[in-house]
């Protein structure tokens, strides 16, 4: 808690985000792919569309690589992609996979720049442009 402090400038601000986006990139990468988690467990409809989606295009290349004859019509890979595209993009349309990203975009950014900004780099940065003998 001894690091943490509010910058004196936007000067000051900018050097921080600049050194500890480098120095916690490792942490910040975690934090948003638990945000990005979070985001499709708590969106149950996003989840439910993206597994139609991706489950269809497995099953249609796994199962029906050749077209099949059902009485008088043959039913082409090409028609299946065209009903689940009909299908699922309008479910995958109303489970608000934008608002879902932006919400993505705006938490991780208010944690990581803010957690930059306050954290005073350590004594370790103040030595980085020292060159060893």
């Amino acid at each position: 808690m001894q690091r943490v402090s509010k910058p004196a400038d936007m000067t000051v601000a900018t050097q921080r985000i600049t050194y500890n986006t480098r120095h916690f990139s490792g942490n910040y990468i975690v934090i948003v792919g638990v945000l990005a988690l979070y985001s499709l467990l708590t969106n149950p409809l996003l989840l439910i569309a993206i597994a139609f989606i991706v489950g269809g295009f497995t099953a249609i290349n796994r199962f029906i690589p050749e077209p099949v004859q059902m009485g008088d019509q043959t039913i082409t890979q090409k028609h299946l992609y065209t009903g689940l595209f009909v299908i699922g993009l309008p479910i995958l349309w109303f489970a608000a996979p934008i608002a879902t990203f932006f919400w993505l975009v705006g938490s991780s950014s208010v944690l990581i720049l803010g957690h930059a900004a306050l954290v005073e780099p350590g004594v370790e940065s103040e030595y980085g442009t020292v060159e060893s003998v």
